[in-house]
């Protein structure tokens, strides 16, 4: 009677113990999780592709840089340059305190920069856009109307920025005029600074839907661009223009903007010559704000995505 041969495995050298089967290999360590980037939300990341975009198309036309942008530099040079002749300004009885020309029209010139940057390129863009079909063709882009104006106000926020720096290093360096150096009046330049972008930003976009198409688009806003400035004590000392006049420039922003700016950059005693004797900062801001929420009802109820009829 024969017995079947033992298996290799199963032999072992006597006195020990059978062979264990060998323990599985651990299992690879899972691959670490990359963690997700805190990212824009789409909206934001879209509105912020755009100000780009817009940054771009705004420097690439000639006629919006030169009537926008190096307008209020160019102005300040040529009544800088004018009335260098006639003297100082605003001295007192004792014969000090007096600043030059260039001196005084500064901050009407920072006040008209933002009007123009915000009321007057807006208006003239977004009516061309609206004309042309561009407007109307957006809701086939993914491009949101959110997205569309963050782009707009981004690019005439830097452009205002950029532009009223410019302005300052040239009336400093080119025609010598002495910049505030207490802090407390540039933090009160910071406020007006935001305060009037945005009020002229909103103004500009309620603007937009007056012309009825892009040809009559600069024919329109321009005449009102240019008559608030006349009024406003931009391009006429405020001091000057009859009582009437000055209380009907009472009525628009662009007197409170300037009046707010001449309280940053002239001496303190120039407030004697203002309609009220004083700055009125809080009257300033309230018609600004006023006109902020005029600005964005406005927008609100006559802004619109395709050309009137």
């Amino acid at each position: 009677m024969t017995t079947a041969p033992e298996s290799p495995a199963a032999r072992t050298a006597p006195g020990t113990s059978p062979a264990r089967p060998s323990a599985p290999a651990p299992a690879p360590a899972p691959a670490p999780v990359p963690e997700p980037r805190h990212r824009l939300p789409g909206v934001l990341r879209a509105g912020w592709s755009a100000v780009g975009l817009e940054l771009r198309g705004y420097f690439r036309t000639p006629d919006t840089v030169f009537f926008t942008f190096l307008f209020p530099v160019l102005m300040l040079g040529i009544f800088g340059v004018a009335f260098e002749s006639s003297g100082d300004v605003g001295a007192r009885p004792d014969g000090t305190g007096g600043i030059s020309m260039a001196a005084y029209y500064l901050p009407g010139m920072v006040a008209a920069g933002l009007l123009l940057a915000g009321v007057q390129n807006l208006a003239v863009d977004i009516a061309r856009e609206r004309s042309d079909g561009w407007l109307r063709r957006l809701g086939g882009t993914p491009m949101s109307p959110v997205s569309y104006f963050l782009g707009k106000a981004g690019m005439i926020l830097i452009t205002a920025v950029v532009q009223t720096a410019l302005l300052l290093a040239f009336a400093a360096l080119v025609l010598g005029v002495e910049l505030p150096s207490d802090p407390a009046l540039w933090l009160r330049f910071a406020w007006l600074f935001a305060l009037g972008i945005a009020t002229m930003t909103l103004l500009g976009v309620a603007l937009s839907a007056v012309p009825r198409s892009s040809r009559s688009a600069t024919a329109v806003v321009l005449p009102i661009v240019l008559l608030l400035q006349f009024v406003s004590g931009v391009y006429l000392q405020f001091a000057m223009l009859p009582e009437w006049l000055q209380n009907a420039a009472g009525v628009f922003p662009l007197k409170w903007l300037a009046q707010g700016m001449r309280s940053v950059f002239l001496p303190e005693h120039f407030a004697e010559i203002e309609q009220t004797g004083a700055w009125d900062l809080g009257l300033v801001a309230l018609n600004l704000c006023i006109w902020l929420v005029v600005g964005l009802v406005a927008s609100r109820l006559t802004f619109t995505w395709q050309r009137r009829s």
